[in-house]
């Protein structure tokens, strides 16, 4: 995040695909984010996910009626929290990775379909160190397709 010419304000700011997988450890076929847009810091972000036919799950998810798997949705919604709090983390020096400690509260609404363009809303609830908390929702076309309160741990990597 970078402020506004001494104001104080925070600008919003994009990652890139090359940026992402500079953050991220994961590659194709799991890695489940396109572009990540207005990204404030740690607080929040757009992750985007363009479902696409090709993509490997749907050979089998289900053939004749192809549906986006929820377990894959929860992971795009941690990979763009992950990706906004590495970016954050690696700015101030080192190199960081983020762990999956808990998924609550999930709710799946509505299947994703090829097709669909996923928006991962991503939202800080809290942050003590190591530990943060976050608020996601996958949302195509303003509609809530599924929800979840993700928790994770940032480490520093070893040289």
């Amino acid at each position: 995040m970078s402020e506004d010419g001494g104001t104080g304000l925070a600008q919003l700011s994009t990652m890139e695909i090359d940026a992402i997988l500079a953050a991220l450890p994961h590659r194709y076929p799991f890695l489940m984010i396109d572009r990540i847009i207005d990204i404030d810091g740690d607080n929040s972000a757009v992750g985007i996910k363009n479902v696409t036919y090709n993509e490997p799950q749907f050979q089998g998810h289900f053939p004749g009626e192809p549906i986006f798997p929820g377990v894959l949705i929860i992971e795009g919604m941690a990979q763009t929290a992950g990706a906004i709090v590495i970016n954050l983390e690696n700015q101030s020096g080192g190199k960081h990775i983020v762990y999956l400690l808990t998924i609550d509260n999930v709710k799946f609404r509505k299947p994703a379909r090829p097709g669909d363009k996923l928006e991962y809303h991503i939202r800080k609830i809290h942050r003590r160190k190591t530990v943060g908390r976050y608020e996601a929702k996958a949302i195509v076309d303003g509609v809530v397709y599924a929800e979840a309160e993700i928790g994770a741990m940032i480490v520093k990597e070893n040289a």
